[in-house]
């Protein structure tokens, strides 16, 4: 699939679109809490979204069953949510939205500590945020991909951290995932796809304080740390300009 240059008009739908996803992540930051269940994250998640008149964009997309993303400690992505789940003091969660407007789709991940955790995982998330914003910050019209690509990546290899190999960003639009992905350290792929004006990206650095090998859980959606490690993540949908980048979903 060729990378798809944006149109006015869809900027704009998409820009709306990420919009109303900064609102639905200030909402479930603000209702975040020890004894809540991941599946209340994910009710008042789905409640947001609807109520601006847009849909979720994970709710059974490819069969997922829920409308947020809930990953907690060494859960790195995709964690189905459940009442039998409750966050606690120490955790570290993750939560991965979409929405739909007009048919378009934004997406954003950020992490978020729950009360005290060890410097080490602080430091991951920290840090794992950061690299979101070196990544980004080096967007603008006429570079490679791979420099985002290693902007991100040089944060890791600071840090010691895990790089998911096999989790990447996307091109995001009309469809959730569309081309190019979007490694999360340098790689060859990457070198030969330069960035145009009017392209729209979802950037999502995702590391580990420890391995980069992933397991599948038996749900056959959650995939967490091999050696259960902390992992941490963070997204923006960002739009390609001529002099740099726009953020499309908040800060």
């Amino acid at each position: 699939m060729p990378i798809t240059i944006k149109s006015e008009r869809e900027i704009e739908l998409m820009t709306e679109a990420g919009r109303i996803l900064g609102i639905v992540h200030k909402e479930l930051e603000k209702a975040l809490k020890p004894g809540m269940s991941t599946l209340d994250i994910d009710a008042l998640g789905e409640e947001v979204i609807r109520s601006y008149g847009c849909e979720p964009s994970f709710l059974n997309y490819n069969g997922y069953p829920a409308s947020i993303c809930v990953s907690v400690n060494d859960e790195i992505v995709h964690g189905i949510p459940s009442a039998k789940h409750l966050i606690k003091e120490g955790d570290i969660v993750s939560l991965d939205a979409g929405v739909i407007y007009k048919g378009y789709h934004s997406d954003s991940a950020y992490t978020y500590i729950i009360g005290k955790v060890d410097k080490d995982t602080e430091r991951l998330v920290n840090e794992t945020r950061r690299a979101l914003y070196e990544g980004i910050k080096v967007v603008k019209a006429g570079i490679k991909l791979n420099d985002v690509c290693s902007a991100i990546g040089k944060v890791a290899k600071e840090n010691g951290f895990g790089v998911f190999e096999c989790l990447t960003g996307h091109g995001v639009g009309r469809n959730l995932h569309e081309d190019p992905y979007i490694p999360n350290l340098s790689n060859h792929e990457s070198e030969g796809i330069i960035l145009k004006e009017g392209m729209t990206l979802a950037i999502e650095p995702m590391f580990s304080l420890g391995t980069k090998q992933v397991w599948l859980l038996e749900d056959e959606w959650g995939i967490v740390t091999r050696d259960g490690s902390p992992a941490a993540h963070f997204e923006h949908t960002i739009l390609v300009t001529k002099d740099g980048y726009e953020i499309l979903t908040g800060e």
